[in-house]
């Protein structure tokens, strides 16, 4: 098992507090995706747990666009992987977001 934490600022602060939100199923070779407001600041922070050890790098890279993308702010997004692949790990990320933000999941 791998833990990889994940810090950025400059997102834009969640509107109002939510409740939190699980997307994704843990089994194998998928992941999911716990969501959860942390305050009213510029700050997101990304915590991984993975089974697939060595892939710091590419989880950076899609944590990057991610947050490139959404610019969270106030938030925590916590994620337990067993192996899921980049596009995997997009899709839940999305699927996530979307549901916080108050769309269907």
């Amino acid at each position: 098992m791998e833990s990889l934490v994940y810090e950025y600022q400059g997102g834009v602060p969640i509107e109002s507090p939510r409740a939190p939100v699980i997307a994704g199923v843990v089994g194998s070779g998928n992941l999911e995706i716990l969501v959860e407001a942390e305050g009213p600041d510029d700050r997101c922070t990304i915590v991984v747990v993975t089974a697939a050890t060595g892939f710091g790098t590419i989880w950076q890279a899609v944590m990057n666009d991610f947050v490139a993308r959404h610019k969270p702010g106030g938030v925590r997004l916590s994620i337990n992987d067993v192996g899921a692949t980049p596009a995997v790990v997009s899709l839940r990320l999305e699927q996530a977001w979307e549901a916080f933000k108050g769309g269907s999941a």
